[in-house]
């Protein structure tokens, strides 16, 4: 007991995940830049210099300045207020959207993997059907369906990414359905639904957190680019892509109104990418050392 203390080995296996992701570089700064950006988003009535809906038309079109520190745009908002208030719209979108799509998809995906069969067949040729169109396109038409707003952007965006969260759940599912551990489930009595929910379910989620994580990064510039043609929140509330959208045609009299929120996607979408490589790193047993 003790020796097996000094050792370490006895830790957690979540708890030494998470020891490891604070030791890869790149997972560290990307979740560093998701925890500024979140708390930006959560804070802002704290954060933000001005409200972001205010107009100031004297004010317009004015470049980084001490009182306007990302400069403002067509109507003289303060574009540094409308950013922190726009990373709300953001990530309410994706992170909803991608709960959504997580649940859907891996529910499908224990399914198809645990039954296989005709189930299989029928849930993964209507993967193929969802994943053979643009995603864009694919959003659009379904925002076309639903109509315009919160609720119909969450749920185009989740319908859209359930195809790649089934795969990954399905081919989890497939690489451990015949471990000892799945046929001593059986052998105790367990349902088919514990089995699936308490058996299979824990064993396949290091890699839907890593697909987690990238698909976050997916939604928000499908969310942006949404937005940017007017299919997103509706105004007069911020939106990273609805704001590129006002400004892009003021680019040549003040870039910083188009540029700003531009730099905001990336910085975030950045941040997701370097976590999903840190998260990989430190869940995929074949590359522990």
């Amino acid at each position: 007991m003790v020796s097996t203390f000094k050792t370490g080995r006895s830790r957690h296996p979540l708890l030494a995940s998470f020891q490891r992701l604070l030791r890869n570089p790149s997972g560290l700064i990307g979740l560093i830049l998701i925890i500024l950006v979140i708390l930006a988003a959560v804070f802002a009535p704290l954060i933000a210099p001005y409200d972001p809906i205010e107009l100031n038309t004297p004010d317009r079109l004015q470049g980084p300045s001490v009182k306007h520190l990302a400069g403002t745009d067509q109507y003289g908002r303060d574009t540094l207020s409308r950013i922190i208030y726009g990373g709300r719209t953001s990530l309410s979108v994706a992170f909803s959207s991608i709960a959504l799509a997580t649940l859907l998809g891996s529910f499908l995906g224990l399914l198809a993997g645990y039954y296989r069969g005709w189930l299989d067949v029928v849930i993964m040729r209507f993967t193929d059907i969802l994943l053979s169109f643009p995603v864009i396109l694919l959003a659009i038409a379904l925002l076309a369906f639903f109509g315009s707003g919160f609720s119909s952007l969450v749920i185009a965006i989740a319908v859209v990414y359930t195809g790649p969260f089934t795969r990954v759940a399905r081919a989890a599912v497939l690489a451990i359905r015949e471990e000892l551990f799945v046929e001593a489930s059986h052998a105790s009595g367990s349902s088919d639904l514990r089995t699936l929910f308490i058996t299979l379910l824990p064993n396949a989620l290091a890699p839907l957190i890593i697909e987690i994580t990238l698909r976050l990064a997916y939604a928000i510039l499908i969310e942006a680019g949404l937005s940017f043609l007017g299919l997103g929140t509706p105004p007069p509330a911020p939106s990273w892509g609805q704001m590129i959208s006002e400004n892009r045609r003021f680019l040549a009299l003040s870039p910083w109104a188009t540029i700003a929120p531009g730099l905001a996607i990336m910085i975030i979408v950045l941040g997701f990418n370097l976590l999903g490589d840190g998260l990989r790193d430190a869940l995929d047993p074949r590359l522990k050392r």
